[in-house]
C-alpha cells in the first residue's frame, strides 16, 4: 500500500452524530454536529482509537494516487 499522505480513499460517515463528552468542570454534555462537522468529528474520533482511514473503507474500495483524486472534477457532496 502507498503511504497514506499520497492516496485518498471513499470513506463511509454518518452526516450527523451526537458527541458526549466531558468539559473541563467536569460537566458531561451532547454536542451534535452536522454535514462537513460530523465527518471530520468522526474521522477525529477514530484516530483517538488508533483507526485510520483505510479501516474504514468498505470492501473492494482501495485508496487512489491522490493526483487521480484531484483530477475527477467532482466536488465533494455531503448529500
Amino acid at each position: 500500500m502507498p503511504e497514506l499522505f499520497d492516496v485518498r480513499g471513499l470513506v463511509p460517515r454518518p452526516l450527523r452524530m451526537e458527541i458526549k463528552h466531558t468539559h473541563l468542570d467536569g460537566q458531561a454534555v451532547i454536542t451534535v454536529v452536522e454535514a462537513a462537522l460530523a465527518r471530520l468529528a468522526g474521522h477525529e474520533i477514530d484516530h483517538l482509537y488508533g483507526r485510520l482511514y483505510p479501516d474504514r473503507m468498505r470492501p473492494g474500495i482501495t485508496p487512489i494516487p491522490v493526483a487521480e483524486y484531484r483530477g475527477t472534477g467532482h466536488p465533494w457532496s455531503y448529500t
